[in-house]
């Protein structure tokens, strides 16, 4: 190379990057066009990984920025190859229409905005109110647990709404009695209303809580990461290719002779499940048989042979179908430990890819902990209407974190299914101890349901507090 074509290299390489489109748009362009971030990143030279930190707002440089860019223009022309020419600003137009405004599917109240072809209003607040036009003004409470402020200010990094100082938000069960306390003063001590208020405002509640129990905290939540297909519903009602293995088992055999059969109902399932080793920031994608404990997410996995189906349930649930699945960390966990030499209950686990980030146990140990305070206090009170509010909000904060309408604050399908299959691992391990204690486990469903032959009271204390069971139903089984 002379000296000249040096210059005109290095001049060439001087000049201003390429310009590239909003992060949402990137991915909206390669989906537009049916291709998957492996074809686009074999074609650019980089990592299927790479690919997905562009489409969620990390930016390349160099060569590959270029790239890039030629692939987004490129794709945007294919998919509008003859763009409308811009309008002349002198020339005046007719205003296109306002749409007109149908039966919102969640509240029933005029709304005007559509998801997936469903009229719904994208705004939580406006939902379960009549329109902002047609609405008095509101007279807010005194002194209630705070929903987020009409103009929120954002975390740093995170990508929530902050509460404002001025609100006070609630970090203490305190707060939780205040709301409980104003709900009860406005419906004149109608405990049903009251209590109905209360649980229709679990969720903005739920949300400010959170962010009350994390401020100070060591790691910054990352509330709108990008999302791997995986965690995609497959259709508009569809459910996405995530296995949580709840399980739904009975013995099919018992011991000759009439059987007195406890049903256990575990207290709190998805209050404890909250304390489980939740990903905080983005997944990276992986490939290989090791598992890192500090990082947590999902997994493809090849489930081992389960030979004890007779008295225990299956750890990764009722499956039909062989070959490897998608199964969330609380669940490779726990068949890890089964495979240790301390069980020996089956062989490991075949891990064939992952989706994980850097994780804690204890992210959302402060908010649980102000809920369970919550709830003990509630029931040592017999308050049901604060016990009712307390469930809803635990409850509704983990089934909202996925593609929801009533949570614009979290977007965290992964959490979700993270959360759901710790209740069902934790379900499992109290199975375990019930057999290991010499107990004949009949049943195992869902979160909190299980059915012991045997004195249980002397393995499982009983009372209702999440550390406890209480009984929910007794029924005989086999003849004498």
């Amino acid at each position: 190379m002379s000296d000249f074509d040096a210059i005109d290299a290095l001049l060439a390489a001087s000049g201003p990057e390429a310009e590239l489109p909003p992060a949402e748009e990137r991915r909206t362009l390669r989906e537009a066009l049916n291709l998957s971030q492996a074809q686009v990143a074999r074609a650019i030279g980089v990592s299927p990984t790479t690919v997905g930190g562009w489409e969620s707002g990390r930016e390349p440089t160099g060569a590959v920025r270029e790239k890039y860019a030629y692939f987004l223009e490129s794709a945007r022309t294919r998919l509008n190859p003859h763009p409308q020419p811009e309008p002349d600003p002198e020339s005046k137009s007719e205003p296109e229409p306002e749409p007109e405004p149908e039966p919102c599917v969640l509240c029933g109240e005029p709304a005007t905005e559509q998801i997936e072809g469903f009229t719904q209003h994208l705004d939580p607040a406006e939902c379960g109110t009549p329109a902002a036009s047609q609405a008095p003004a509101p007279t807010p409470a005194p002194t209630s647990v705070p929903t987020p402020a009409p103009a929120p200010v954002k975390l740093a990094r995170t990508g929530r709404r902050a509460t404002t100082a001025a609100a006070g938000g609630p970090n203490t069960p305190d707060a939780i009695s205040r709301a409980v306390r104003d709900a009860l003063a406005a419906h004149e001590g109608d405990l049903e209303a009251a209590t109905a208020a209360l649980v229709k405002r679990a969720i903005p509640d739920a949300m400010a809580l959170l962010d009350e129990t994390r401020k100070g905290g060591r790691y910054d939540i990352v509330a709108h990461p990008w999302i791997p297909d995986i965690l995609r519903k497959q259709t508009s009602r569809g459910p996405d290719q995530i296995w949580e293995a709840r399980p739904k088992w009975t013995r099919a055999e018992l011991p000759p002779g009439a059987h007195e059969v406890t049903a256990l109902d575990i207290n709190g399932a998805y209050l404890s499940a909250l304390k489980t080793h939740l990903p905080i920031g983005q997944l990276e994608h992986s490939t290989g048989f090791g598992h890192d404990r500090r990082r947590a997410g999902v997994h493809l996995v090849t489930p081992p042979a389960w030979e004890h189906e007779g008295v225990l349930p299956n750890p990764i649930g009722n499956r039909d179908e062989p070959g490897p699945l998608w199964i969330t960390e609380p669940t490779l966990r726990l068949l890890l430990r089964l495979s240790s030499p301390k069980y020996g209950l089956c062989d490991p686990p075949t891990i064939h890819e992952s989706y994980t980030s850097g994780a804690t146990e204890g992210l959302l140990e402060k908010f649980r902990i102000a809920l369970k305070d919550a709830r003990d206090r509630a029931i040592g009170e017999d308050d049901e209407v604060t016990l009712e509010y307390v469930k809803a909000m635990y409850s509704k904060f983990v089934a909202t974190m996925g593609e929801s309408n009533y949570n614009r604050e979290l977007y965290r399908p992964d959490w979700m299914h993270l959360i759901r299959s710790q209740a069902f691992s934790n379900l499992w391990m109290k199975a375990y101890k019930a057999y290991d204690e010499g107990l004949t486990v009949v049943r195992a469903m869902g979160t909190d349901e299980l059915h012991v032959i045997g004195d249980w009271q002397s393995v499982f204390p009983e009372g209702r507090s999440v550390a406890e069971v209480k009984v929910k139903d007794r029924y005989t089984v086999g003849q004498d």
